[in-house]
């Protein structure tokens, strides 16, 4: 990518910038081929960016610190694809990432780091990115880290609000419901590559079962759009079960998942599914209120989950 209007050249000695997860709530994989998804920000787990100028040339160095432990190999690549492509200089950088969204759960890390990164270095270069030009650049890395992504990770880790993808667009999902979602980490760590590939080898091994899957995916994405927005969350939970036994079916899903899905729904929630790519990761569960919440949240402690993160939605995005 060629920004427009810059040479690349560094203006200042520092730049920051920050990011924050997200969980989507149905679409994944399927998205990849054509079908339409829902996701959302996660405000409360964020990534912060500072990129600083060194004295010495040299190659540029990554620091992470904070909860979220140490910046995985197969995301490094991509952030230095990304500096090379805004730098055109020589200038050796520090890149100091801060933040607490868990590494492999689904949640958009290397994403949330990559447009945090992206945000920085336009800082440093005092150049303003149009929402377009921050999308390609956080692209880049997310290629370079997953093989193929979607760019529902790209756009979601800047939104204010939920996203409905489809046609290659993607737009703000007024929210109708009144409603607490739980995203609950499994405490295993898994590879959006992996589980990509995995389901590309289903489709190429089994006739009919990509159209089968993007078909199924594509009605319960649309089914819930018209829920959440008509504020029928009844209609969304049940949308959620039913997602988690699609994805199941083609071997996403994992033994401690499927028994956190049924705890969950034993606690009252409306429903539950696996969330992001798979093979481990967070599971996601809509209550029906902030008290609801907390029994489903203790009901998943109680099943294995090592972390729990609640995102309210409606009337209780303020009161919780």
């Amino acid at each position: 990518m060629r920004l427009a209007t810059r040479t690349g050249q560094l203006r200042g000695s520092t730049g920051v910038g920050r990011a924050h997860a997200k969980a989507i709530l149905l679409g994944e994989h399927a998205v990849l081929y054509g079908s339409p998804a829902l996701a959302m920000p996660v405000p409360a787990l964020t990534v912060s960016a500072r990129v600083e100028r060194l004295a010495d040339n040299g190659a540029t160095t990554f620091l992470l610190a904070g909860s979220s432990g140490r910046t995985p190999i197969y995301a490094v690549g991509g952030l230095r694809q990304v500096v090379r492509t805004m730098i055109r200089d020589d200038q050796r950088l520090e890149v100091v990432l801060r933040g607490d969204i868990p590494i492999g759960r689904g949640l958009g890390s290397s994403a949330a780091s990559a447009r945090a990164l992206v945000l920085a270095l336009a800082d440093l270069l005092d150049h303003d990115l149009d929402q377009r030009q921050v999308f390609d650049l956080v692209q880049i890395a997310e290629n370079i880290a997953h093989g193929r992504a979607s760019g529902v990770d790209a756009l979601t880790t800047g939104a204010r609000l939920p996203l409905l993808f489809e046609n290659g667009t993607a737009g703000e999902l007024h929210c109708g419901i009144d409603g607490v979602f739980v995203l609950a980490d499994s405490g295993v760590a898994s590879r959006t590559r992996n589980a990509v590939a995995l389901v590309r080898s289903i489709f190429e091994r089994e006739t009919g079962a990509r159209e089968r899957f993007v078909s199924k995916v594509s009605g319960l994405v649309r089914s819930a759009a018209k829920d959440f927005a008509a504020g029928d969350a009844d209609g969304l939970g049940s949308a959620l079960t039913e997602c988690h036994a699609v994805l199941r079916d083609l071997g996403l899903s994992t033994s401690l998942i499927d028994v956190m899905t049924e705890a969950a729904r034993e606690a009252g929630a409306l429903g539950a599914k696996i969330s992001g790519g798979g093979l481990g990761g967070c599971l996601i569960a809509l209550a029906g209120d902030p008290q609801r919440a907390e029994e489903v949240g203790r009901a998943l402690r109680a099943t294995g989950a090592v972390r729990i993160w609640c995102v309210p939605v409606g009337r209780w995005r303020h009161d919780c």
